[in-house]
């Protein structure tokens, strides 16, 4: 068999998004299972018989289980053949959707979580490092926004789907969730050339910890993760009350996906226009005054103009959530730029740890007796602590930036 090396794949290659449409399609089964349960708290929580707090941990096992075993999985089959990897990864992740579709109870729906967060932590990590060995350096970030654009996608076409079916079944959009993973999985089998990277040992995969400004702007992914699944996770506790019509919390989430797809291509000419670290700061800065404001409007405001606000601050979180991601990708490749795909697959990691985090973090606050708006106040605290690391990290400018 024919081992093709990386620098060879990317230079003897002009740049097409062909080899890439079905792994589209994979990133947009994910992004489907990433967000829709965060509709569907309460239908999951009374089928289930557990409180909505217990049925957020569905996104928050799913999170933490991701990010400690990416690095672990993402090493173990290195040497592996890629199509093979993704293949595998994409088939457990798929199996794990349908034991949560047809789970009897909470914790089988749990271990069905765990079960998919497992293939969609190798399949993330194997994706990333198969598009960037297949892609030059001067296209990378084209090749980089069209495959994990469909995760955006999904916010905003497949989340509202799902919630539609959701409504008479929260264990639809689950099964849903498996059939485009399924779709996907034929496709690659199909379509996707084979490809062979050099081995690694997790030693290698995580040197790059070793650099301290590294590791505070992985911490910094985790922040902004972490202030965005205290509050999304929960979406529908806080703006439900201002919106009782069933399919208002549809047309909600439909909007805060198009909002992060604005956001996602907005960003991503400035920083080409900007520097990384400038658009990442002003981000930062707004999600934390745009928390900070929303808290206060829907918690004094009166209820007409609490509710507007409140659509006011969930959308603009969109654009900023969804903005983020290509100054802060920028911003770390800059400060590893030999070790790229390693860099990107911790970064994937800090994601899910961030989500893991704030997903379990905005459940025990709801346990402990906050209200479902309290937890604006609990993200724009932990992006105060992000905008003061980000600019400890920044100052000493990095020429790359």
């Amino acid at each position: 068999m024919t081992r093709t090396r990386p620098a060879e794949a990317a230079q003897s290659r002009s740049f097409s998004y062909r080899p890439f449409g079905w792994l589209a399609v994979a990133t947009f089964s994910m992004g489907i299972d990433g967000y829709v349960l965060a509709g569907l708290l309460p239908q999951i929580a009374g089928d289930l018989e557990v409180s909505a707090a217990a049925a957020g941990q569905l996104m928050s096992v799913f999170a933490f289980t991701a990010a400690l075993a990416g690095p672990v999985l993402g090493t173990l089959t290195s040497r592996w053949e890629r199509r093979t990897t993704i293949v595998l990864a994409l088939g457990v992740f798929v199996l794990g959707n349908l034991v949560v579709g047809i789970a009897a109870n909470y914790p089988v729906a749990l271990g069905g979580r765990v079960v998919a967060a497992l293939g969609g932590s190798l399949l993330n990590a194997a994706v990333t490092g198969y598009v960037i060995a297949l892609t030059p350096v001067e296209h990378r970030g084209k090749a980089l926004s069209f495959v994990l654009g469909g995760w955006m996608t999904a916010t905003a076409l497949g989340v509202p789907v799902g919630l539609v079916l959701g409504q008479s079944n929260w264990r639809l959009p689950m099964i849903m969730v498996a059939v485009v993973g399924t779709i996907a999985l034929a496709g690659i089998l199909l379509g996707l050339p084979r490809l062979h990277l050099p081995g690694g040992t997790l030693v290698e995969r995580l040197r790059p910890l070793g650099q301290p400004r590294l590791v505070a702007g992985l911490l910094v992914t985790s922040g902004i993760l972490c202030s965005s699944y205290a509050c999304f996770t929960y979406a529908t506790l806080i703006l439900g009350p201002h919106f009782r019509a069933e399919w208002a919390m549809i047309a909600i989430l439909f909007g805060y996906g198009v909002a992060s797809m604005a956001g996602n291509a907005f960003t991503g000419r400035l920083v080409d226009k900007f520097s990384a670290i400038q658009v990442l700061t002003v981000i930062l800065v707004g999600l934390f005054l745009n928390a900070l404001l929303g808290m206060v409007a829907l918690m004094l405001a009166p209820v007409v103009v609490a509710a507007v606000w409140g659509l006011v601050w969930f959308f603009a979180a969109g654009v900023g959530n969804g903005g983020a991601a290509v100054p802060q990708q920028a911003r770390l490749a800059s400060l590893a730029p030999d070790s790229a795909a390693i860099v990107m697959a911790l970064n994937g990691s800090a994601i899910s740890l961030g989500a893991a985090l704030g997903s379990g973090l905005g459940g025990v606050a709801l346990t402990a007796g906050s209200s479902a708006n309290g937890l604006l106040g609990i993200s724009a605290a932990i992006l105060a602590t992000m905008v003061v690391l980000h600019l400890i990290v920044s100052r000493p400018r990095q020429a790359a930036d």
